[in-house]
């Protein structure tokens, strides 16, 4: 049986946990929801520490796991064993190339590993009192990892409960980030919903730790509302908003606009050689748009996705901006004034403020 996040937790709700969970895809958010839920069942809030176990099949083989899943604990009468890097039990040199073979109609226990088959084994007689979640969130479902995923999948076959963790689209996590907003009781309004969205490029984890810490912030202020402002001081790749802006200023040769940006990163303390990597990424960003022929926003974020590239649609307006404000040759010079400078950046210089002064009339001229 195949969940999703939301599934796995009215099935954890309702139903005894089962001997052996899968859990797979790049999402974190759902997943340690998930986590705390099927430990909260199992265990209960009293459990001991030993209840809980970790390992990871980078450093343990599968018959390691299965030796600790039917051995008896002597301080928990139940138990949930957490293996992360479910990726790392697949064969490799030749039995991945046997695996591999297309010519093959199914994988045989040979090319599968035998850790497969003692999995298959060890589930047809499981320990009572134990679950085993094999969890794997390193690859995504579509693109170039497709085919990896699907060989993970029939790798773990004998596991009968797979949860499915994609990564979120833009929708769902907008709504997200505006409800644990409000859980944290404090108000973001739409502008702000949407930075935080592209500061935290699209993850749900990494939106949940920003809000808990602009909670504080705002109980720190005695109010409710969070600004967007208040993001761009306090959310890391917020600040990416006023490299967008030099980034337009520099493509309309705006040069005291362009030095007034910089003016305003200085004066921030942004690390610069990071804010040069914005830079960077725009201007790549860019000419790939260019290169490819786009025309707009939507194709832009459409060509990214289909890359594997996160493009929220105020990032992908962004790259169109940038696109539109330079040719290719202006592009292709602007990415190495940019490993100029950041080389530049890097010596012992007296001054930080020149080096960048002369990056912007560089390419304001």
């Amino acid at each position: 049986m195949t969940y999703t996040g939301d599934s796995f937790l009215n099935h954890i709700a309702k139903q005894p946990a089962a001997a052996a969970y899968f859990f797979v895809g790049p999402e974190m958010y759902g997943r340690d929801t998930c986590r705390r839920a099927l430990v909260e069942k199992f265990l209960g809030a009293e459990a001991p520490e030993d209840a809980f176990v970790r390992h990871t099949l980078d450093e343990l083989t599968m018959a390691e796991v299965l030796d600790d899943a039917r051995a008896m604990s002597l301080f928990a009468a139940q138990r949930v064993i957490w293996v992360t890097r479910a990726e790392g039990a697949l064969p490799r040199g030749r039995a991945a190339a046997a695996a591999e073979d297309e010519g093959a109609e199914e994988e045989s226990p040979k090319a599968s590993g035998d850790g497969s088959v003692q999995l298959a084994e060890y589930l047809k007689d499981p320990t009572p009192g134990v679950v085993l979640v094999f969890d794997s969130s390193r690859w995504e479902f579509e693109g170039e990892d497709k085919a990896k995923v699907e060989r993970l999948r029939k790798y773990f076959a004998a596991v009968q409960h797979v949860v499915e963790f994609p990564r979120m689209d833009e929708g769902r996590v907008r709504r997200l980030t505006a409800e644990l907003a409000k859980r944290a009781g404090i108000e973001l309004d739409g502008e702000a919903v949407d930075l935080l969205v592209e500061a935290t490029a699209g993850s749900a984890q990494r939106v949940e730790l920003e809000i808990e810490k602009l909670r504080s912030f705002a109980e720190t202020r005695n109010t409710k509302r969070v600004g967007v402002e208040d993001l761009e001081r306090l959310v890391p790749q917020a600040r990416s908003t006023t490299i967008f802006a030099l980034v337009n200023a520099l493509g309309r040769k705006d040069r005291a606009r362009a030095l007034d940006l910089l003016d305003t990163l200085l004066g921030e303390g942004e690390y610069l050689p990071l804010a040069l990597g914005f830079l960077a990424t725009q201007f790549r960003q860019a000419l790939v748009a260019r290169e490819a022929g786009l025309r707009g926003a939507s194709q832009v974020q459409s060509h990214f996705q289909r890359m594997g590239v996160p493009m929220w649609p105020s990032r992908a307006e962004q790259v169109w901006q940038s696109a539109a404000s330079f040719s290719p040759g202006q592009l292709r010079e602007g990415l190495k004034r940019i490993s100029a400078t950041d080389r530049a950046l890097r010596d012992t210089r007296p001054d930080d403020r020149v080096v960048l002064e002369e990056f912007v009339l560089g390419l304001t001229k």
